[in-house]
């Protein structure tokens, strides 16, 4: 597999840069957990998906056997429906802003494969919003006054650092940092979900978070079977009136 064309491919993908992704109100939008080189679950959510909306929350990568053929997969979609297929960063899609461990993929690729592929993947968006009160991204809230103010976000920023690498906690401790991952509890959700307009936020990121925190308002959501247990996806209808996270439909792939 050529590797750098396929970063070639995913940079044109992403040629504007932007940070933020529209979600329609009009088709269905699936949104993807981790897939961590899982082939068949992210063959199983592309088709699921069909010709509605896909989102996939990030980290595709490492972990998993197949790292290589899911960003080969994917990408194809993404340029067979640019409109209609999207990816987030995670933060193993990060790697050129903050290497990390276990990173079997990228550990495994040349240098020049690395450099290209990292630099085609930090133009990927961070987050998608839909009308109807769902925001997904991969870890966290960011600190930020208003949910549009992510597509100023800059890679390495400490709202990035949030978004990319946020862990939440059901414990009433203030909000603090575990090595380099943002560890925010019930508090930080209710604040910056209230700044945000956000009732339900999906991401994923997070093997030891259960499914629905905060009144369940927060689902944490997996497609990998990196990690062990169900692989789902999360299911927004049109004209789904949103008041938590339990709002949208769960489907195993």
């Amino acid at each position: 597999m050529d590797l750098l064309a396929l970063a070639r491919d995913l940079a044109a993908c992403h040629a504007s840069g932007a940070r933020w992704v529209e979600l329609p109100t009009d088709r269905s939008v699936v949104f993807v957990g981790d897939i961590h080189g899982d082939l068949d679950a992210a063959t199983r959510a592309l088709a699921l998906a069909g010709a509605e909306t896909v989102v996939f929350l990030g980290d595709l990568v490492d972990r998993g056997p197949a790292s290589r053929e899911v960003l080969a997969a994917v990408v194809a979609a993404k340029l067979e429906r640019p409109q209609r297929v999207h990816v987030l960063m995670g933060n193993h899609e990060a790697w050129a802003v903050t290497p990390f461990r276990p990173a079997d993929f990228w550990h495994s690729l040349s240098a020049d494969e690395a450099a290209s592929l990292g630099a085609a993947l930090l133009r990927l968006p961070f987050a998608a919003w839909h009308p109807a009160g769902v925001l997904a991204l991969h870890g966290a809230l960011p600190d930020l006054g208003a949910v549009n103010e992510i597509a100023d976000v800059e890679p390495g920023s400490e709202a990035w650092r949030d978004i990319t690498w946020g862990d939440w906690t059901a414990e009433p401790n203030p909000t603090q940092r575990v090595a380099s991952r943002p560890r925010l509890d019930a508090r930080a959700f209710a604040r910056r979900s209230a700044r945000l307009g956000v009732r339900a936020l999906v991401r994923s990121h997070q093997p030891d978070a259960p499914p629905y925190l905060f009144a369940d308002r927060c689902l944490t959501l997996f497609t990998s079977n990196a990690y062990g247990g169900a692989r789902r996806v999360a299911i927004l209808r049109p004209g789904q009136r949103v008041d938590s996270a339990r709002d949208l439909e769960l489907v195993d792939v």
